[in-house]
């Protein structure tokens, strides 16, 4: 997972410490937010669409874009900027960001660009970058951090097993080449594509299609996916690896 920065911009961080700061008294405070190429994760979306009372299609149709970046057959999903001078984030005011305790996971990161990817062995690791950008003045500034500290102090915890979970997904996207289409174009893909980042919809599809007789869902998880959208997000990865990889814990009946 990487927000498509420059090797030239990066380092590995390893276990070595950083010097940085992001702060109004920061004279670039805010540049960031602007004309950004940003991904977003499916834990993203469902963070901002819950924060901002949206249903995920509404999310997904007036803040995001999608692009063929890292899986040629399988869209990235894009915070989309504001068509103004400067194109700034949607969510950013004169005052600072408005969606900040929900903001996205490469904006909690940064000056970090943590790589979440499936190890081979069922679970995931993670390698940490240092990025820095011309406009960035916050290096050298503040605060001495480990990349350990560094997430700890802007609460990414809650954001690892998500993260984690996607990268074997996203592994497996990757992996594939199905035949036709490209992307949302291409029924398997489309359908990945819904359970992946549109949870409203994909919800409709476990209960009112003929998911529930084709796969086995222990009833306490399906009274979880009934509300919760993590729940549900957990789900559509499982129901992805089967779908298209056959591999994975959810069993067909």
């Amino acid at each position: 997972m990487n927000d498509n920065t420059s090797d030239s911009n990066r380092t590995l961080l390893g276990s070595d410490a950083f010097t940085f700061a992001c702060n109004d008294t920061i004279s670039c405070f805010t540049r960031c937010c602007r004309n950004a190429d940003m991904f977003l994760y499916p834990y993203d979306i469902i963070r901002l669409k819950q924060h901002l009372g949206l249903t995920s299609e509404e999310f997904l149709i007036n803040h995001t874009i999608t692009a063929f970046r890292d899986t040629p057959n399988f869209p990235s999903v894009m915070l989309k900027m504001r068509d103004r001078e400067g194109q700034p984030c949607p969510f950013l005011t004169e005052t600072g960001c408005t969606v900040y305790e929900d903001r996205p996971f490469s904006c909690r990161a940064y000056p970090l660009e943590p790589a979440i990817y499936d190890n081979g062995e069922g679970g995931f690791a993670i390698t940490n970058f240092l990025v820095r950008h011309d406009h960035c003045l916050g290096h050298g500034q503040g605060e001495k951090w480990t990349a350990r500290q560094w997430m700890k102090d802007q609460n990414m915890d809650a954001y690892t097993a998500p993260n984690g979970a996607w990268a074997k997904v996203a592994s497996l996207l990757h992996s594939l080449k199905p035949a036709g289409k490209k992307g949302k174009d291409n029924p398997a893909m489309n359908m990945a594509y819904m359970a992946s980042y549109n949870m409203d919809t994909f919800r409709r599809f476990v209960f009112e299609s003929s998911f529930l007789q084709k796969f086995d869902v222990a009833g306490e998880r399906l009274d979880m996916v009934r509300e919760n959208d993590v729940a549900l997000m957990f789900l559509g990865f499982d129901w992805i690896l089967r779908f298209l990889g056959g591999q994975g814990p959810l069993q067909a009946k």
